[in-house]
């Protein structure tokens, strides 16, 4: 805890005081454009010169006895506008943070931690030749045989994992050109790895147990990608049974309102279905609100999509009500991000902007 918060003292006003900065002297973030070709695995590593970016992984986790646990690690990288060339090692040109979940029925409440740092000083840094972010003790990386490991360890948990790919990369969008918005500059570089085979370990206080399960990874990257009217967003990504995998999200205003909606659906033998803004509907069938922050999340949904051989709906049913994770405290919003079941799969859910507006 003190460790945590030591980190926020560092870079949290840094964070706060940006906007200014932006607005007296515009940093050049490139643009994501359409044509450009991902290369691996170059593109697992960092890519700093644009404004935003995020490692995402989330999966269903089985227990020796059987049991079913959710999990979500996420790290982040954030290129903030100051003058590239000051020599100082103080000088926050980059804030590295990292959020991580474990959703445990037993406990009927999401466990979530969080680290923060600008990068360097040895406590933080984002590798641009593979993926391997680290914070402290807390580490996301690719090694040489293509097989990824995380190690974070927070104050009611510890998750210890070797997340091995078991499909190709799936590339969102129009070949890793994901739309966001009605603007062709709202838009990320972004990257999908379904079906990811998990072993390794989670503790709990002095009990270490064994565990197996299934994953998914998204890698995104962008400078300009919410449309100004934009709250939040609405994002799934299922594992499905047959060995297919499902992405829908939405991008919503105010109102509740899609303004840019799209995903990908790839089929067993490895074709793939990308959505238009007009293939994905959610429909919300029952909402929580949280006793903490009041946020009323539509948690229980119905995604639908079009495909060429017609409609397909995916029922989507949270594993508990309580998954929502509150970031503030390391530099982030308040969100619900959590292990769902449909017919014929697992996954995992995310909302945003429902407590307040999603900035990035």
């Amino acid at each position: 805890m003190r460790r945590i918060s030591r980190r926020v003292v560092l870079a949290v006003p840094t964070l706060l005081l940006a906007p200014a900065a932006w607005a007296a002297s515009p940093p050049p973030f490139p643009a994501v454009r359409a044509g450009a070709a991902l290369s691996f695995p170059r593109d697992h590593g960092a890519h700093p010169e644009f404004r935003t970016e995020w490692w995402y992984v989330t999966g269903w986790l089985k227990t020796p006895e059987g049991r079913d646990l959710g999990f979500q690690i996420t790290f982040f990288r954030s290129r903030l506008a100051v003058d590239p060339e000051n020599p100082s090692a103080f000088s926050p040109g980059q804030i590295l943070f990292a959020h991580a979940g474990l959703s445990d029925p037993t406990v009927g409440r999401l466990l979530h931690d969080g680290r923060i740092a600008r990068q360097g000083l040895g406590l933080a840094q984002a590798s641009t030749e593979d993926a391997d972010v680290t914070i402290d003790d807390w580490r996301f990386r690719r090694g040489a045989d293509g097989r990824f490991t995380a190690q974070v360890a927070g104050r009611e948990f510890a998750l210890d994992l070797v997340i091995t790919p078991t499909q190709p990369v799936l590339l969102q969008g129009e070949g890793g050109f994901s739309r966001k918005g009605p603007l062709s500059t709202q838009a990320s570089h972004y990257y999908s790895l379904p079906h990811l085979a998990v072993s390794g370990a989670v503790a709990r206080g002095r009990r270490r147990v064994a565990v197996t399960g299934k994953a998914w990874m998204d890698h995104e990257w962008s400078s300009t990608l919410l449309d100004p009217r934009a709250v939040g967003w609405d994002w799934v990504g299922l594992n499905l049974d047959d060995g297919g995998a499902l992405t829908a999200f939405q991008v919503r205003d105010r109102a509740g309102r899609a303004i840019w909606a799209g995903g990908s659906l790839r089929a067993p033998d490895g074709r793939v279905t990308t959505f238009r803004p007009g293939d994905v509907q959610f429909t919300t069938t029952r909402h929580w609100r949280s006793p903490r922050t009041g946020g009323r999340y539509p948690v229980e949904r119905v995604v639908e999509v079009r495909t060429p051989k017609g409609a397909r709906s995916f029922p989507l049913t949270p594993v508990f009500d309580d998954q929502e994770l509150d970031s503030r405290q390391t530099g982030g919003p308040v969100y619900w991000e959590g292990a769902v079941r449909t017919v014929g799969g697992r996954g995992y859910l995310e909302l945003t902007g429902y407590v307040s507006p999603l900035t990035l």
